[in-house]
Formats: structure tokens, sequence, C-alpha cells
């Protein structure tokens, strides 16, 4: 079994760059952050996890810069979004940043990504929150035809450009892997089904119940069920847990980090890596 951490990179916490080189040094396979560009004021939204809005969400860095870092200070360790909200990019700069990462570390990019919970967020960046996830879908869609064509192009309602050339080209093929994260549901798995290549569920509570539907929405899209890749997000390492997971056939699970500096997050690795040691590969 693999394990992974998520963090919230911030302003305070310790520099990307340390932390990944201290999650590489300790086993795991992969460290991962989210994205938020900024939080308005006006919060017409509650946060999922319930108020009040922990510190973090204000201070986030740009996951892609961040990861830079720490693809950069690591040789091995995968590097990801989890998640990044892409309503909120230009999909023809994103494919390139997402590009630029995954060439630059030698393929050890995974790409979260997400719909978004933040009303004001998104309308900020001018996305309608109610067309947030077909807004996602089709830039996602748009970025794989740069990805995988020497001159890719798009019609749709919300990305669109003629043949063009954009290079650098993923060093994973025919591009790093698409994850979306969110509760489990209908419209959640027709998406996962239909352009991506697993689910990031939040927790881990579920998923059991989730799989019949899951696969049959994977079946449904001519997709083999059994090709399903499930990466469990901000679990504790409960060693009743890592065993459950294991008997669902899940291979990988990201444990989440206190944000904080040095004095905060190494001891939760060193206790992390303590409990993991027996399951991991």
């Amino acid at each position: 079994m693999k394990f992974g951490v998520t963090v919230f990179l911030t302003d305070y916490s310790i520099d990307p760059a340390e932390l990944a080189r201290e999650v590489e040094a300790r086993g795991f396979t992969s460290m991962y952050t989210p994205e938020h560009t900024h939080i308005p004021v006006s919060r017409k939204t509650p946060p999922p996890m319930g108020e009040p809005l922990p510190k973090q969400y204000f201070h986030a860095l740009d996951p892609f810069v961040a990861l830079s870092w720490a693809a950069a200070a690591t040789t091995n360790l995968r590097v990801g979004t989890g998640i990044c909200l892409v309503a909120q990019h230009d999909p023809i700069v994103l494919a390139k940043t997402v590009a630029t990462i995954d060439h630059l570390s030698g393929g050890r990019f995974d790409f979260g990504v997400g719909f978004g919970w933040n009303q004001d967020e998104a309308e900020h960046h001018g996305v309608p929150f109610a067309e947030r996830r077909e807004v996602v879908r089709e830039k996602v869609q748009a970025m794989k035809a740069l990805w995988c064509n020497e001159q890719g192009s798009f019609d749709g309602e919300y990305a669109s450009f003629t043949p063009s050339w954009s290079w650098p080209k993923p060093v994973q093929k025919p591009y790093p892997p698409v994850y979306i994260g969110g509760a489990g549901g209908p419209k959640l798995f027709r998406h996962i089904a239909g352009w991506a290549d697993g689910w990031i569920p939040i927790g881990g509570r579920g998923i059991k119940a989730s799989l019949p539907l899951l696969q049959s929405e994977y079946e449904k899209a001519g997709r083999d069920p059994a090709t399903i890749k499930i990466i469990p997000f901000g679990s504790l390492p409960d060693v009743g847990k890592l065993e459950y997971f294991g008997t669902l056939g899940i291979n990988e699970i990201v444990l989440g980090v206190d944000p904080g500096g040095p004095d905060v997050v190494l001891p939760i690795l060193d206790r992390y890596a303590s409990v993991i040691a027996t399951f991991k590969d």
C-alpha cells in the first residue's frame, strides 16, 4: 500500500521544499496541496467543513508554484493538486503549467481537480456557479487536446481555440492522471467515468456503499470498473481504517497533516510514519 500526505501550504507554514524532503525521507510516495485563489469577505457560501473557516484558507500558497519547489527538492516523490479549482483558470495557461511541472519533475505530477464549494470565489473569476461542473469538464478536455496533439484545438461553450502549438508535452502519457475530488453521488461519478482517471473521496466515509454506483457508471461509459482508482484524502492513520481500505482494493491513501511550521508538521509525519510502516509496499 502507498501513502501520501495532504497539507495546506501557506505563508506561515513549513517551506514546501523542506516539507517535501521530509515527506520523501519518511517513505511517503506523494504530497498534495489544495487551492484557493482568495476568500471573498462576503462569504455567501458556508464551508462544507463548518464555521469558522480555518485560517489556512485565507493564506494558501499558489499550489503550482509551491509544488514546483517540492518537486525540485525531491527525487521520487509524486506531487499533486488536491484539488485544483480548474473552473477558475484559463485552460490554455493551465495546460502549460501542468505540463511544465510534469516535464520538469520527470513525470511525477498528479492532477487532482474539483468543482469548488465557494460561490463568491467562483463568481469573482467569472464562473457561473451553477455551471461550474460543465466548465471544469470542458476545460479539462481542452487541456487534453493541447497535451495529446501536436496541434491542439477545442470548440466548446467555455473553452475554444483554433489549432495551436503548445509545448512542453507531459512526460506521462497521454497526460498526468486526472482525479476528481468530492462527495460520492451520481453527478460526480458520471464525470469521473466520463473523463477522469479516478476519485478522491474526502475522509473515506461511504466508499463501500458508493462503489456499485461508480462501477455502474464506468460500465455505462464503456470502461472497465476494475481500472477505477480511488484515493481517500484527509484520512488519519488508524490501523483498522487502513486495513479496511485494503479490503476494498484501495492501494493509495493520502493522510491529512495540520498546517504549520516544522515544529507542528514534523512530529505528525514521524507519528504517521511509525503507524504505516507495516502497510507500505
